[in-house]
């Protein structure tokens, strides 16, 4: 009976150790060891901001963001993430994912 036990809790860890771990490395390599993914970026955007510029940037109660990265550089769109602007309040979205959103954001022209 020992013998099965361990050998069911031996089997458990195995498979266990194989599933984990592997969606780190994977993150690591798609974005040259730091930040965040794109899709990253597109959550943080859907949680904090879709409601008021759309879930496809083309906007709502907010303006459209289709394009946004041809007007503003990275750091301005930071800038306005954090400290707002116009009838948008400062810091819906701190530190990193800030970072990572206005930098997703840049990159639409």
């Amino acid at each position: 009976m020992k013998t099965k036990l361990f050998g069911l809790l031996l089997g458990t860890s195995l498979v266990l150790a194989a599933c984990g771990g592997g969606d780190e490395a994977a993150d690591n390599n798609n974005n040259g060891g730091g930040g965040a993914t794109a899709a990253a970026a597109e959550d943080i955007y859907k949680q904090n901001c879709a409601s008021c510029h759309g879930q496809d940037l083309r906007g709502q109660v907010g303006p459209s963001l289709e394009k946004v990265g041809s007007k503003y550089s990275k750091d301005e769109i930071k800038q306005i993430i954090e400290k707002g602007q116009g009838g948008m309040p400062g810091g819906l979205i701190q530190g990193e994912d800030a970072e990572r959103v206005a930098e997703w954001l840049a990159a639409k022209k």
